[in-house]
C-alpha cells in the first residue's frame, strides 16, 4: 500500500527544505539528514541541480523519502514525478495545478496562507497543507485562529521557522511536522560539513519533540 501524504507526514518532526546547487552534494547530503533522523526530504525546485539530485537519493539513499518543493505549475509537476518525487510540495494553489495534482495519485502538500484558501482544498477533500510563508502570514498566531473553526486540517508550517520557534510550532495542534532550512544551510553544504549537517538535524529533532 501506498503512504500517503499523512503517512509522510508523521515519519518526522521536521522536513528538510533543500536548496540543491551541485548535484554531487545531493546523496551525501541526504545521507547527512538521514543519519540525523530527518528521513523526509523536501527538494526545490529551485536550481538546475534539483531534477537530477531527487533522481540520485531516490536510487542510492534508500531510507530516504524524497519530495519535490516549489511545484508552481503543471509543467515543474510533471518533470518532479518523472525524476521520481515520492511526493509534491507547492508554496501556493492554483486549480489547475492542483487538479492535475491530484490526478496523478501521487501525495500532494498544497501551500496556504489564510482560511479562504484552506477552504478552496478542503472543498477537494485536501486536509493535510503547507503553511507557507509561515512567519510572514501571521505564524503561531494564524495556525491557532485557522485551527479553531477548521480543526480537521493538518498542516506543515515552512518559511522562517527555526531553532528559536520550532518547539512552539510543532506542538500546536493543527501542526504535523514544521519545515526548515538551518540543519542543511548553504555555507554547510557548500563546506560539506555532513557531520554538522548530521549534528544540527539531531539537535533539531530534539528542539521540537523535547
Amino acid at each position: 500500500m501506498s503512504r500517503t501524504i499523512k503517512d509522510i507526514m508523521a515519519i518526522s518532526p521536521i522536513v528538510p527544505v533543500m536548496v540543491i546547487n551541485n548535484v554531487e552534494h545531493a546523496v551525501p547530503l541526504a545521507h547527512a539528514l538521514v543519519k540525523g533522523g530527518l528521513k523526509v526530504l523536501e527538494i526545490t525546485l529551485r536550481t538546475p541541480a534539483a531534477l537530477e539530485s531527487i533522481r540520485r537519493i531516490k536510487a542510492e539513499v534508500p531510507d530516504a523519502i524524497v519530495g519535490a518543493g516549489t511545484i508552481i505549475n503543471i509543467e515543474t509537476l510533471n518533470k518532479a514525478i518523472d525524476a521520481g518525487a515520492e511526493f509534491i510540495v507547492s508554496p501556493g494553489t492554483t486549480d489547475n495545478m492542483i487538479d492535475a495534482a491530484l490526478a496523478t495519485g501521487v501525495p500532494l502538500l498544497p501551500g496556504i496562507a489564510n482560511p479562504s484558501q484552506a477552504m478552496r482544498l478542503l472543498e477537494k477533500g485536501i486536509t493535510e497543507m503547507k503553511f507557507f510563508p509561515a512567519e510572514a502570514a501571521g505564524g503561531i498566531p494564524m495556525l491557532k485562529s485557522i485551527g479553531a473553526p477548521i480543526p480537521q486540517i493538518s498542516f506543515c508550517p515552512t518559511g522562517g521557522v527555526s531553532q528559536k520557534n520550532v518547539k512552539e510550532y510543532y506542538n500546536l495542534s493543527n501542526v504535523a511536522c514544521v519545515g526548515g532550512s538551518w540543519m542543511c544551510a548553504a555555507s554547510l553544504v557548500d563546506s560539506e560539513d555532513w557531520g554538522e549537517i548530521t549534528r544540527l538535524s539531531i539537535e533539531a529533532i530534539a528542539l521540537a519533540t523535547g
